[in-house]
């Protein structure tokens, strides 16, 4: 005879009249399983099937671009492999998935605070990059800590889930200045920033803040003091801060940094449709940062603008896909948090791809999920966990259509 409990099963044998006891399967296991199961069914698959989708392909795009700037920063005493940055790349793509997969499985409270602790950290980091960080082509921008790390990297996923939570707080009590303590943290960070300098990022954190604002439900009279509040701080940034003058100036009227992107953009169409296929690219070897600032660009002669047509479809998949599973979400927060995070990747990738077709000011930035990084890549993958754990949803659970003209609940 049998019996089953909880932990254990209890078989009975002749063995001497003896009874053996054995331990049933391990429920620790069991219980992992069951966790992944269900977070299998609750992630948004088709999000995270593009991000993949994009991370490939930057992958063999960084293959395709290591070897021309491994032969541009080879030395007499360090001769670079052609493959140097690819095999970087793949490191740092491994530690980046891991910690998105980790942080999907993450509940949406958990990510929120995991999220602002993160914001609180790197402002801090941010702080002291100016003091002890290691300087880079006339900037400072990164710490070492035993390894390279770009706090403004982190600081993105985690600001913009820092000022969605800001921005909620108008649902619990409407007399909380949000739009004035969301005004605050954006000027910290912009004087941060600007002080390594980084006028770049600046301007990207600042279209994420107002992206948050526009969708926050504010009157049209609050959205409009914020846009110009913006406008203001470019035109004040032009007149007297030197990073942000010599960039525009070089944009509107040439200089060598115009120079690079007329070559990006000359790199870009030069492969026609189809591309002159990997590793036959020849305009490339003469691209400063093919591997990271003008990957587009060696996508564009070695693949194709066919390719380059596929990506920035990739991207606006991304963002349509986040819309429509906000469509019918009814929590402020979450609302405001996946849209902050999908505004920063998305407006992230514009701004490179519009930098390489000589639309918009060289700005250092790189191509999400695709160009060469390691604080970058990370982050990256890091702020899509925290969307994808943002965005997990009970498949079974019926939901209702929300009435807009009721305030969103949190």
């Amino acid at each position: 005879m049998a019996s089953t409990g909880p932990t254990l099963q209890i078989t009975t044998e002749l063995q001497g009249g003896g009874v053996k006891i054995a331990p049933r399967t391990n429920r620790y296991r069991r219980t992992r399983r069951s966790e992944l199961v269900i977070w299998w069914r609750e992630i948004d698959r088709v999000l995270l099937g593009l991000v993949l989708a994009l991370v490939a392909v930057g992958a063999v795009a960084v293959a395709a671009s290591s070897p021309a700037s491994a032969h541009r920063l080879s030395t007499p005493m360090k001769v670079l492999g052609d493959l140097y940055f690819f095999w970087l790349h793949v490191r740092w793509l491994i530690v980046g998935l891991i910690a998105m997969f980790i942080a999907s499985l993450l509940p949406k409270e958990t990510t929120r605070r995991l999220a602002i602790l993160l914001a609180g950290a790197m402002l801090l980091a941010l702080v002291l990059v100016p003091i002890v960080g290691s300087e880079v082509k006339g900037a400072r921008r990164w710490l070492w800590i035993g390894f390279s790390l770009q706090p403004s990297e982190f600081l993105k996923p985690g600001f913009a889930i820092a000022v969605a939570w800001i921005l909620s707080w108008r649902v619990r009590d409407p007399g909380i200045p949000v739009i004035a303590i969301s005004i605050g943290l954006m000027l910290l960070v912009a004087a941060l920033l600007m002080a390594q300098p980084d006028f770049g990022s600046t301007v990207l954190f600042g279209g994420v803040w107002f992206v948050l604002v526009l969708l926050s439900g504010l009157s049209l009279t609050r959205i409009g003091w914020s846009a110009g509040l913006g406008v203001f701080g470019v035109v004040m940034a032009y007149l007297f801060y030197p990073n942000a003058t010599h960039r525009i100036d070089a944009f509107v009227s040439g200089g060598s940094e115009f120079d690079q992107v007329d070559l990006a953009m000359r790199t870009l169409i030069s492969g026609g449709w189809s591309g002159s296929g990997l590793w036959l690219g020849a305009r490339k070897m003469a691209l400063p940062e093919a591997h990271t600032d003008y990957i587009f660009s060696v996508i564009g002669e070695e693949f194709g603008l066919l390719v380059c047509a596929m990506i920035v479809v990739l991207y606006c998949a991304i963002v349509v896909r986040v819309m429509l599973r906000l469509a019918d979400e009814e929590d402020l927060f979450t609302v405001l948090a996946a849209a902050g995070l999908t505004a920063q990747l998305a407006g992230q990738a514009f701004i490179n791809i519009l930098v390489n077709l000589q639309l918009f000011p060289s700005k250092g930035m790189t191509l999400p999920l695709i160009s060469y990084g390691g604080s970058s890549t990370i982050a990256l993958l890091l702020g899509v966990g925290f969307l994808l754990a943002i965005t997990r949803r009970n498949p079974y659970l019926s939901r209702e259509t929300p009435d807009f003209r009721e305030p969103l609940r949190t």
